[in-house]
C-alpha cells in the first residue's frame, strides 16, 4: 500500500456477556490495537479508541450501533497513541479516565508516534487528554455495571490499567497481554510486567481481552509470561557473554516464538531487560529512539504498520 492510498479499516465485534463486546483490529500488529465496549443500565463505557481519524471514526459509529447512549466514560488503559489519538472524537459527551503516570505520558509525548511511521495516513488527529486519573483503584459509577479499573504497578508502561468486569469475569488487559503479537516493554518493565501477571491471574477471568491480537483466556496471561521469562533468560547469558541487545538479537532470532507477529520487539524488550538487569529501576526512561532504530536494523527496514 503506498502513502497516498487509504487503507480499508477491519474491524470485528465480539459479544462477551450481555452489553459486553470486544472491538477487534486484526492482525493485531504494530497501531492496530483492541478496544472494548461496555453498554450498561445508565450508561456507556469505551475502552480504548484507535490510532487513526478513519480508525477512530468506525469505533464510534459502530458504538452507535451497539447503544443508543453517548459514550458517557472513555478509559485509556495506557497512553500510546494507538490507544488514544481518537479520543478527541469522544470528547464531547465522554469523561476520559486513566491512571495518572499515563495521563503525564500524554501531556509529554503528544503524538510523537507519528514520527515513527510518517507514511501512514493519520488524518486529523487531536491529542486530548483524561480529566480524570486515579492512582491504584477505581470503580467506575453511573453504568449500572460493576467496574474496575486497577494498576498493578508498571508492565507495558508505567501507567498501565486493566478494566475488570467481575460480575462478568471479563478482563480488558490493555498491552500488559498480547495474543499472537510479540509482547513488549520497552517503556515499561520486563519484571514488573510478570508481577503483574500473576496479579492479573488471581482475578481467574473467564475472557481476557489483550491490547492487540485474537480473544483468549487465562491461557493468554500465561502465554505472555512464558516469552518474558525467556526474554529474562537471554539477558542474563547476553550480559555474560559481553553482547549488545542487537547483537544477541541477531544471534538467537525469535526462538520458540517465530509464530509471533513483530518478532523485531525482541531487541528492544532486551535492551529493558539488561537495563534492570544493571540496577535500572522499572519504566525509568531510556533511549527508546535508539532502541526503535535497533529494532529496524533487526527487522531489515521499518517495520510495518497496518494503521
Amino acid at each position: 500500500m503506498d502513502a497516498t492510498s487509504t487503507p480499508v479499516v477491519i474491524r470485528e465485534v465480539e459479544q462477551l456477556a450481555e452489553g459486553v463486546y470486544a472491538y477487534l483490529q486484526p492482525d493485531g500488529g504494530w497501531c492496530l490495537n483492541n478496544a472494548g465496549i461496555v453498554i450498561g443500565g445508565e450508561g456507556t463505557l469505551l475502552i480504548d479508541t484507535a490510532a487513526t481519524e478513519a480508525r477512530g471514526l468506525m469505533l464510534r459509529e459502530t458504538v452507535h450501533t451497539l447503544s443508543p447512549r453517548p459514550v458517557g466514560t472513555l478509559v485509556n488503559t495506557h497512553s500510546h497513541g494507538d490507544h488514544t489519538f481518537g479520543n478527541h472524537l469522544f470528547a464531547g459527551s465522554a469523561t476520559i479516565v486513566a491512571h495518572e503516570r499515563a495521563a503525564a505520558e500524554m501531556a509529554e509525548h503528544g503524538l510523537a508516534l507519528r514520527s515513527l511511521w510518517p507514511q501512514v495516513r493519520w488524518g486529523q488527529v487531536e491529542p486530548t487528554l483524561p480529566q480524570v486519573t486515579y492512582r491504584d483503584r477505581l470503580s467506575l459509577p453511573g453504568l449500572g455495571v460493576r467496574v474496575e479499573l486497577l494498576h498493578a504497578g508498571p508492565g507495558h508502561t508505567a501507567g498501565d490499567t486493566v478494566v475488570w468486569l467481575p460480575d462478568q469475569r471479563v478482563l480488558f488487559a490493555g498491552d500488559l497481554v498480547f495474543s499472537g503479537v510479540t509482547p513488549f516493554v520497552l517503556m515499561g518493565s520486563l519484571s514488573g510486567s510478570l508481577r503483574v501477571l500473576d496479579q492479573l491471574r488471581a482475578l481467574e477471568p473467564l475472557h481476557v481481552v489483550p491490547g492487540h491480537g485474537p480473544l483468549g483466556g487465562p491461557e493468554l496471561l500465561d502465554a505472555n509470561a512464558d516469552y518474558l521469562c525467556w526474554v529474562h533468560e537471554l539477558a542474563r547469558t547476553g550480559i555474560a557473554d559481553g553482547l549488545a541487545p542487537l547483537d544477541l538479537a541477531r544471534a538467537t532470532g525469535p526462538g520458540p516464538y517465530g509464530q509471533l507477529l513483530d518478532s523485531e520487539r525482541l531487541v528492544g524488550n532486551l535492551v529493558r531487560a539488561y537495563a534492570e538487569r544493571y540496577g535500572t529501576q522499572p519504566a525509568a526512561p531510556l533511549d527508546v529512539q535508539a532502541a526503535f532504530e535497533d529494532m529496524v536494523a533487526l527487522h531489515g527496514g521499518l517495520p510495518h504498520c497496518g494503521a
